[in-house]
């Protein structure tokens, strides 16, 4: 709601003041620019070969102890007791790991997440800085504060541009 008077108030004096009418606006979709950029995907194919493996063991994981479950499920009143306590118990130790497991892989692809981040920020800072220079643009909105807006007052594409060339 906040965001939404701050640009009712923008909006109100961009047609209140003469001034404003020689503005020139643009509006950028930074989280767009970022994961669209070379630099973005070739991340996020290197994550894929780096956790995938992880992820597979966690899926096969997962897939057992889902069996366990359906056969405790399907057949767990007609076993012997102590079979079933032991796939109960067998059910439990897969839980366990899979949550570990899940945790682990989590905590290191948020790592390696924050780190490309803090990588390409830089790259995407001057990107957006050049364009803003080279087109002149007095204001600049982030896309996600922005309604409506026509296709040429979008940036976001040159500014993936400019950090692509800036290798």
């Amino acid at each position: 709601m906040r965001k939404f008077t701050q640009l009712l108030i923008v909006a109100a004096a961009m047609i209140a003041t003469p001034a404003f009418a020689e503005m020139k606006v643009a509006v950028l979709n930074y989280q767009m620019a970022l994961l669209e950029s070379d630099a973005a995907k070739k991340y996020a194919v290197d994550a894929e070969k780096k956790f995938g493996p992880q992820l597979t063991k966690l899926k096969a994981l997962e897939a057992s102890a889902k069996g366990i479950q359906d056969r405790l499920v399907s057949g767990g009143d007609k076993m012997q007791q102590g079979e079933r306590e032991r796939l109960e118990l067998d059910f439990k130790q897969k839980a366990r790991d899979f949550q570990f497991q899940s945790k682990e892989l989590n905590e290191a692809k948020a790592a390696a997440d924050r780190d490309m981040l803090q990588q390409l920020k830089p790259k995407l800072d001057g990107a957006v800085e050049a364009v803003i220079k080279q087109g002149s643009f007095d204001l600049v909105l982030e896309r996600g504060a922005v309604v409506d807006v026509k296709p040429q007052y979008d940036i976001t594409r040159q500014v993936i541009e400019r950090m692509n060339q800036a290798k």
